[in-house]
């Protein structure tokens, strides 16, 4: 998990000395068997949100964008608790206002989206690389450097249970 904060951090500088934005993007965390179209997370669940607000503290984010959904706004809010940011909810199918704002940052962005919603938000960002996030992983760090030539970086952040069991050679 350190190594994982600290490979975003350096991202995160590399943008900042060319005064790019960064926008990691992620899926919402795993989300409770129960609650109809619009559950709650699971414990796992709130696990990886405030795994996800550790890697992220020293991020330089300054605005979080969550669709209007439990499930990607409780992902977000261990973060934006951390950081002392209010969270923006833009509709899950309005992907034009969401693009349009982050192209306006003024610093970095965590965006928490929804499987079918990531790939078409990274299409929109510049990146032509083809996105598939399978029904079973909610692990995915979608780092986008924004400019005139967007860059995306791929990483997974390790489920706890995965970390804490990794032996260290």
């Amino acid at each position: 998990m350190k190594a994982l904060a600290l490979l975003l951090l350096v991202f995160v500088s590399l943008s900042t000395a060319s005064a790019q934005p960064v926008v990691v993007i992620v899926r919402h965390a795993e989300k409770a068997a129960n609650g109809g179209n619009d559950p709650d997370l699971s414990s796992a669940g709130r696990a990886r949100a405030e795994a996800l607000a550790r890697i992220l503290k020293d991020s330089g984010i300054t605005a979080i964008f969550t669709s209007e959904f439990r499930r990607t706004q409780e992902t977000g809010a261990p973060t934006a608790t951390l950081i002392h940011v209010t969270p923006t909810v833009v509709a899950a199918k309005d992907m034009a206002s969401l693009v349009a704002k982050l192209h306006q940052l003024n610093g970095n962005a965590l965006v928490v989206g929804h499987g079918d919603t990531i790939p078409n938000i990274v299409k929109a960002l510049g990146i032509n690389s083809s996105i598939n996030i399978p029904d079973a992983d909610y692990s995915e760090l979608l780092i986008v450097i924004l400019g005139d030539k967007p860059q995306l970086f791929r990483l997974h952040y390790p489920d706890d249970e995965q970390s804490e069991n990794r032996v260290t050679k």
